[in-house]
């Protein structure tokens, strides 16, 4: 199968404007994100895909490959659509322009999840990680997932799930890690779909995968470092180079 790596790129992030130019040691955050992707050797192909001169400039200036996109878009998935339409791929990974401590392992999981029998299946995959804090867990900022005994997404919300009503039991919370790898098809399905009410109230596009009954194979995998999403994180993450 051929296998790519899109990195959506946006500039004007809500929260923290400008983040994937800002400097994490000695170079940006979305320079970061993309060397690492191309170093796991993981995939055929790694680009960055931007709706900023800014940001496709600072790839392609570091020999990196880059492409700009045609149209406005309401999410990363969108944006990656747009630019595999025409390409020959079997699985696309939509990495997070604001993951800069990608990593092999993890993501060599996600692709395994593809393979055999079990895996013609499987039409999108995402990656998850245990919450163990109380102020995570309860933090809007952190997605939390429930999933079924086959480790299939059942829901993605900002709330803690599941509600810890049984104060004897200890649930296990688990926080989506925004990686996903997706079937062409599949990616681009999700484009032609509106937006559905709970990702609309949400703010967490993946429920349009659940509300059309498709859902997510999540795989585990230990701690990935930091998300860039506020300059608390950067600062977070500038003490773990």
């Amino acid at each position: 199968m051929k296998t790519i790596a899109m990195i959506p790129a946006r500039y004007a992030a809500t929260r923290f404007p400008a983040k994937l130019m800002q400097l994490l040691g000695n170079k940006s955050v979305i320079r970061h994100t993309y060397d690492n992707t191309v170093a796991t050797g993981l995939f055929d192909e790694v680009m960055v895909v931007t709706d900023s001169d800014i940001i496709y400039n600072e790839i392609v200036q570091h020999g990196g490959k880059a492409k700009m996109s045609i149209r406005q878009h309401e999410s990363g998935s969108d944006r990656i659509a747009e630019a595999v339409a025409d390409m020959e791929v079997d699985i696309v990974v939509n990495v997070q322009g604001d993951e800069p401590f990608v990593k092999a392992a993890p993501l060599k999981k996600l692709l395994d999840v593809f393979d055999g029998e079990a895996g013609q299946n499987v039409q999108v995959a995402s990656l998850m990680q245990v919450l163990s804090h109380a102020a995570s867990i309860a933090d809007s900022n952190y997605v939390k997932v429930a999933v079924d005994l086959n480790m299939n997404s059942l829901l993605f919300s900002r709330s803690p799930i599941p509600y810890h009503r049984d104060q004897h039991l200890t649930p296990v919370y688990y926080e989506h890690i925004g990686v996903y790898a997706f079937r062409k098809q599949a990616l681009l399905n999700f484009t032609n779909w509106a937006m559905t009410p709970l990702e609309a109230a949400e703010k967490i596009e993946c429920l349009r995968y659940l509300e059309h009954g498709i859902p997510l194979k999540m795989v585990v995998v230990d701690y990935m470092g930091v998300e860039i999403d506020t300059p608390e994180d950067l600062e977070k993450a500038a003490r773990l180079l």
